[in-house]
């Protein structure tokens, strides 16, 4: 039976910071990246949402990190923010859904990130196991929000959308309970809007309370400099053809005195803020996670971020006439330049691709967790059953 706690969307920060970059994914070494001060400037500037998982390297054990330092600590509760993690993702091709590991990977997440509880937890990239996995991680998750109160939201995470939608009608169809949250990723942005045309119409029909748009720039394929090249090399699953498209784009923003991963920053964020804004978060604006690698990038990001709040209609946010209209007037100048960059993707426009690949084989051949790994203490500040928010 569903807790009694308000829906998610009434609770979630419309505006999520992203934690894979705390990686060596996405950077060449995650050593360098300042996380510290990323994570206390973007509370500082009104950032009151995090999103990490165990699949993204260091990033959890950074995150914990940074909200535990002394200053952090000192002007931002607990209760302030909200954490966002995943279960079941290991390794690239190594995935566990059971029951044992999802709360062995609860456990270990408290304890990585300094907390007693966690406010929003997805089952990671779902298109990687059968659905029948899928149901048995989200119904050991309830287990836990209900009968232990350290985790409070539950949902479920991957990329391509039709299946992510057919999960989430499953899941209420087989459980009488639908999720709080779908997110996806690179499926609404200057290439692909597929989230959008495919995806909010049949979820909002499954009862899902938020859908989160990740991964604005595509992985990093909407970018003046092509996808990034991190520690591990190329991974970005972008066929040559549509990396091509993406540059030949970039230099058209170029030419009219701009960068292409800017008007894609600029108009991901505005436009999805009011087409997502059905099954958004706090003020009924859609939810948008965005990652940054350094300060720079974190305060760009916020600038872009208020000026899209200054067009919208919001209750209670005093906004001068002149901020108003210039937000207005940049929105419809990056759209402009987002139908010309459509016509430069032609065909390419919404192209999406395999995830998996063909011929994956989850390399996990025992589920669950070994014998030689001990049982984790429980972090324990009291705040888990207190309340379920």
């Amino acid at each position: 039976m569903p807790p009694t706690q308000p829906p998610l969307s009434t609770i979630l920060p419309p505006l999520i910071c992203g934690t894979a970059t705390f990686n060596n994914l996405y950077n060449a070494d995650a050593a360098l990246v300042p996380t510290n001060a990323i994570v206390e400037r973007a509370l500082d500037l009104g950032v009151r949402a995090f999103d990490t998982s165990p699949y993204y390297g260091p990033s959890e054990e950074l995150l914990g990190k940074a909200l535990s330092t002394p200053s952090v600590l000192k002007k931002h509760p607990r209760t302030s923010y909200r954490i966002v993690t995943k279960v079941g993702r290991i390794a690239a091709s190594e995935f566990d859904y059971s029951a044992e590991w999802v709360r062995y990977s609860i456990q270990r997440s408290l304890q990585r990130l300094y907390t007693s509880y966690l406010d929003v937890v997805y089952c990671h990239d779902v298109e990687f196991v059968t659905a029948a996995e899928v149901l048995v991680a989200i119904k050991e998750l309830r287990r836990i929000r209900d009968e232990e109160g350290t985790v409070k939201y539950i949902g479920i995470s991957g990329y391509p959308v039709p299946l992510l939608c057919e999960l989430a009608e499953l899941v209420v169809k087989e459980t009488g309970e639908p999720l709080d949250a779908v997110m996806s990723y690179a499926n609404f942005s200057l290439q692909n809007t597929t989230l959008m045309s495919l995806g909010l119409e049949r979820l909002k029909r499954a009862g899902v309370s938020c859908v989160p748009n990740a991964s604005i720039l595509g992985m990093g394929l909407l970018r003046s400099v092509g996808v990034p090249v991190g520690g591990k090399g190329d991974f970005h699953p972008a066929p040559r053809e549509l990396r091509e498209k993406c540059m030949e784009a970039a230099k058209y923003v170029e030419g009219t005195g701009e960068r292409l991963e800017v008007v894609s920053i600029r108009w991901g964020l505005d436009t999805w803020s009011r087409e997502g804004a059905g099954l958004g978060g706090i003020g009924g604006i859609g939810v948008s996670v965005m990652g940054v690698s350094n300060l720079e990038e974190l305060e760009e990001t916020m600038r872009v971020w208020d000026s899209v709040l200054d067009g919208l209609p919001l209750a209670g946010r005093a906004v001068t006439k002149e901020k108003k209209d210039w937000s207005l007037a940049r929105a419809e100048a990056v759209a402009e330049k987002a139908r010309a960059v459509w016509d430069i993707l032609g065909s390419w426009k919404d192209y999406t691709w395999a995830s998996p690949d063909e011929g994956y084989v989850n390399v996990r051949a025992v589920k669950g967790v070994a014998d030689a790994i001990a049982p984790l203490p429980l972090v324990k500040d009291g705040s888990a059953k207190v309340s379920r928010l």
